[in-house]
């Protein structure tokens, strides 16, 4: 009995103790499932840069909880970002999953979401129906309709009438084409084929002879980040640019971390896109320095502005619910963030949970000896028109 009763008092005593009750609950996790290796790492490697550089800048501890990052690479197969949600959801307990580097990625983990209430923050991928897939899911990157459509408003005044469109055969790239082409026909423009390019693999060769037989004004292309270099290159391979085949594209094929390496063949290159390093704002040129400092001089390329801002999200719904909040009040102090990005501001649609924000068409310059997306114009304060269809 005495016994008994001395292990009940040490109990009471030890509950006594502050933060004791706490301690299960002390470290707030996020679980970062991110391309760290295959064809998307480069994706990876910046949203994980990015996310680590806002924890460093803005400390690792939030309303009285540790903030830890649980950083596990997808390799972009589904099936194994599946796997490692649902373990990062039962067996680490995080309280927010994060990252996703491509669409089918997401896709895959919505149901662990939904079923586990845990808020899914889409930081890359692209897909318009993704935010539709989880009532859980909040995206802080773009959707490809987003920026489509600007360029397919810009091309008919600037002498593109016919158009042939090159994408990558999955989610995005299907978004990239049905809403380039629509809007294009709506503006009076023509689009005279439509190509996919498989998504794992792709050999862009075949393709671009058939568009340089076809001679239109312009070739559209939409290829996930990674991957435009290869195009650039084979596109000035084959004297496409010499037979007055101007290229058009969304920013991902322009992408900032790859753009010098593709050389002069780059300039004049116009697209359309959310992000870029060039984007004059005082925050931006603050992030961009910061960023190549704590990463070798790496530029800073619009999945890591996805990462950031996402980072930024999941950071200030933690304040709101005072450090306390589970899935459902996290995700409502998410919704309706208003704030000002790297990129510009920006704000999470309450209703839709996507992000709204400007897009910007951009041309390659040289400045500073540098290969730069410089912005020339700006749609103000785009909500997805996929969420209109």
């Amino acid at each position: 009995m005495n016994r008994r009763a001395l292990i009940q008092s040490a109990v009471v005593a030890a509950l006594a103790l502050p933060g004791f009750g706490a301690l299960a609950e002390e470290a707030f996790k996020i679980g970062l499932i991110l391309p760290m290796t295959g064809q998307q790492a480069t994706t990876g490697r910046q949203i994980e840069a990015a996310a680590k550089l806002y924890m460093a800048q803005n400390g690792d501890t939030v309303a009285g909880r540790k903030v830890q990052l649980i950083i596990k690479d997808d390799t972009s197969l589904p099936d194994v970002t599946r796997r490692l949600a649902q373990e990062l959801v039962v067996n680490d307990k995080v309280n927010v999953l994060a990252g996703f580097g491509i669409t089918p990625s997401a896709m895959a983990t919505a149901p662990i979401a939904t079923q586990s209430k845990t808020p899914q923050v889409v930081m890359a991928a692209a897909t318009s129906a993704i935010t539709e897939a989880s009532p859980y899911i909040v995206r802080t990157s773009f959707t490809l309709p987003q920026v489509s459509v600007a360029l397919a408003d810009w091309a008919p005044k600037n002498g593109i009438k016919t158009v042939v469109t090159l994408v990558s055969d999955y989610g995005p790239g299907i978004d990239a084409e049905k809403f380039f082409k629509d809007r294009l026909t709506f503006n009076g423009g023509k689009v005279t084929e439509s190509l996919r390019v498989p998504l794992r693999n792709p050999d862009f060769a075949p393709f671009l002879q058939k568009v340089r037989d076809a001679k239109p004004d312009a070739l559209f292309v939409f290829v996930p980040s990674g991957a435009g270099s290869a195009v650039m290159k084979q596109f000035l391979e084959r004297g496409m640019d010499k037979a007055g085949i101007k290229l058009i594209a969304t920013g991902d094929v322009t992408d900032d971390d790859q753009l010098n390496d593709m050389g002069d063949g780059a300039l004049g290159v116009v697209t359309s896109h959310h992000y870029s390093a060039a984007h004059p704002s005082a925050m931006n040129k603050k992030f961009v320095e910061a960023f190549g400092k704590a990463n070798k001089g790496l530029r800073p390329n619009f999945m890591a502005v996805g990462g950031y801002d996402g980072m930024r999200v999941i950071y200030e719904a933690l304040k709101k619910t005072g450090g306390k909040g589970g899935g459902d009040a996290l995700l409502a102090a998410m919704k309706g963030q208003i704030f000002e990005s790297p990129r510009g501001p920006v704000f999470i649609d309450a209703q839709t949970r996507d992000i709204v924000q400007n897009v910007y068409l951009r041309k390659v310059e040289k400045k500073d000896g540098q290969l730069y997306n410089v912005e020339f114009d700006v749609i103000k304060d785009v909500k997805d028109p996929g969420k209109n269809k």
